[in-house]
């Protein structure tokens, strides 16, 4: 079935999309750990951030404008939002589909520290 994420950007898997542009898509997280949780995809694929970098890193400001017009269309900009990118799987990477995490709403508690 090959890369959830490619499945979703090719109309196999149906999303709830919020966002899409020429080179970036944007969609709710099955599995919100927040009000808002959404996931910023690149329409190129790569496995990880690392991955990412090393083949284009443009693709980083594409994500990041793409995020920037979200959240000031929808007031996040206002009231806070956190930014998360899990690289690899002790990070809790799940999907080989570099994306960037979105997640605010509402008061987001402290991350652990060690």
């Amino acid at each position: 079935m090959g890369c959830l994420f490619c499945n979703i950007l090719e109309g196999k898997i149906p999303s709830a999309k919020v966002y899409e542009n020429k080179r970036v898509f944007a969609f709710k997280d099955i599995n919100p750990q927040a009000k808002v949780h959404l996931l910023f995809v690149h329409k190129e694929h790569t496995e990880d951030l690392c991955q990412l970098i090393k083949q284009d890193v443009s693709q980083l400001n594409d994500l990041f404008v793409a995020i920037r017009e979200y959240v000031e269309q929808v007031g996040l900009d206002k009231s806070g939002f956190r930014v998360i990118i899990n690289n690899g799987k002790e990070a809790g990477q799940e999907v080989w589909h570099t994306h960037v995490h979105i997640l605010g709403g509402e008061r987001l508690g402290r991350l652990n520290s060690r």
